[in-house]
C-alpha cells in the first residue's frame, strides 16, 4: 500500500475516546520488590486490602464483568498469589478475550511457572523494569538481583510462548524517574532486542513514595516531553520512516505536542476493585449506590473515580483540544511546580 492509499492515523484523542472495557483485579497482596516511587506506600493497608479478594471475590467479580475486552491481575505482586493461575483459568472460560498481568516479572524466570501461565491461558503480560543494566533497575527497585531474574523471566516467557506455539502481547512499563530519564534510548533498545512487542515509559504518580521521595526522583512534565521527544526523532525506525514502538503515559497531554500521535499513550480506562477503606477516602462515608460488590466485601471503582479525587484541571483549561480526554494534573505535582509548564492547546 502506497503512502496516499495509507489509512489516516487515529489521533490520540480519537483512541482515548474509544477505549475497550477493562477491569483491574488486586491479587497480589505482596511485592518482592521495593521500588522507590511505589504509589502502595502503606504496604500494610495494601495487604489488608488485596486480601479482601479472596477466591470467591475474584469468582463473583469475573462473572459480573463478562464480555469485558480485557481482565488484568494487578497489584502488589500477582504471582504471589499461588491461586494465580487457577484465576487465570477462571477468567478463560468465562470467556475473557484478553488475560493479562502487572507484574514484575521474576517469577516468569522459572520455566514451570511460566509453562502453567501459558496453559491457563494469559496472553498478554505487562512487566515493569526500570532501567537497561542492574546499576540503574536495581537501584531504582532496592532490590539486588532483581534486574537479571527480570530479564530472565522476559526471556523465559517468550521462549514457553514460542515452543507452545502460543501467541502472546509483551508489553513493558518502565516508570520515569530523574535517573533513568537520560537513558531512554538505551532501555528501548535493549528492551526491543529482548523481543518486547511494546515499550511504555510511564510517568510516576505523584502519591505514595513517589510523593514521599518527590524532589529527589520526579523530573518536570516538561522535561520529560522534551527528552522523549528527541529520543523518537532520533530513532532508527524514525530515520526508516517506521514507528518506533515506544510509549509515553501518563502525562498531560498538553505537555506532549510535537511527539507523534502514535506515541503519545495513555492509561486505559478501567474498573478497579478495592477496599471500602479506600472507597471512604474517595467519597467520604457516602459511598454511590451500586458501588458495593461480593456481598459487601470490595468496591467498585472506575479510573474517572481516582482521576477526580486526585488530579486537577484550572479555569483555562476549558479553552483546550484536549480537554474532553484529559486526565488532570496531580495536585501533589502542582504542590510542588505549579501551573506554569501547563499550557492549553487550541486550534
Amino acid at each position: 500500500m502506497d503512502a496516499a492509499a495509507r489509512p489516516a492515523e487515529r489521533s490520540v484523542s480519537e483512541r482515548i475516546a474509544d477505549q475497550n472495557r477493562r477491569i483491574h483485579i488486586n491479587t497480589g497482596a505482596v511485592c518482592n520488590n521495593n521500588c522507590i516511587f511505589c504509589m502502595e506506600e502503606d504496604r500494610e493497608a495494601r495487604y489488608w486490602q488485596n486480601s479482601q479478594m479472596t477466591p470467591e471475590v475474584v469468582r463473583e467479580v469475573l462473572d459480573g464483568n463478562r464480555g469485558s475486552e480485557e481482565v488484568c491481575f494487578t497489584s502488589g505482586e500477582p504471582t504471589t498469589n499461588e491461586r494465580l493461575p487457577e484465576y487465570v483459568r477462571w477468567a478463560r472460560e468465562r470467556g475473557y478475550r484478553r488475560i493479562s498481568i502487572m507484574t514484575n516479572g521474576r517469577m516468569l524466570s522459572q520455566l514451570a511457572y511460566s509453562q502453567r501461565l501459558l496453559a491457563s491461558g494469559m496472553n498478554r503480560f505487562y512487566i515493569s523494569i526500570h532501567g537497561h543494566d542492574a546499576k540503574l533497575h536495581d537501584g531504582l527497585t532496592r532490590t539486588p538481583g532483581s534486574f537479571d531474574q527480570t530479564v530472565r523471566g522476559i526471556d523465559m516467557i517468550k521462549a514457553v510462548a514460542r515452543a507452545a506455539r502460543r501467541p502472546i502481547d509483551l508489553h513493558t512499563s518502565t516508570v520515569i524517574t530523574r535517573r533513568n530519564l537520560p537513558h531512554l534510548p538505551e532501555i528501548y533498545r535493549f528492551l526491543r532486542a529482548h523481543g518486547v512487542d511494546q515499550v511504555v515509559f510511564n510517568v510516576m504518580q505523584a502519591n505514595g513514595r513517589a510523593n514521599t521521595f518527590f524532589e529527589q526522583i520526579f523530573p518536570p512534565y516538561a522535561e520529560i516531553a522534551a527528552l522523549f521527544r528527541r529520543f523518537i526523532a532520533e530513532a532508527e525506525e524514525t530515520t526508516r520512516g517506521e514507528n518506533v514502538m515506544a510509549f509515553l503515559v501518563d502525562i498531560p497531554l498538553c505537555t506532549t505536542e510535537g511527539i507523534p500521535d502514535f506515541n503519545r499513550g495513555y492509561v486505559e480506562a478501567h474498573t478497579h476493585y478495592g477496599s471500602i477503606e479506600e472507597a471512604n477516602q474517595l467519597f467520604g462515608a457516602l459511598i454511590p449506590e451500586g458501588r458495593l460488590v461480593a456481598g459487601g466485601k470490595v468496591v467498585e471503582l472506575t479510573r474517572a473515580d481516582l482521576d477526580h479525587a486526585r488530579r486537577q484541571w484550572r479555569a483555562e483549561c476549558d479553552a483546550c483540544k484536549y480537554r474532553a480526554v484529559c486526565e488532570g494534573v496531580w495536585g501533589n505535582y502542582l504542590a510542588r511546580l505549579g501551573w506554569d509548564e501547563f499550557v492549553p492547546v487550541t486550534g
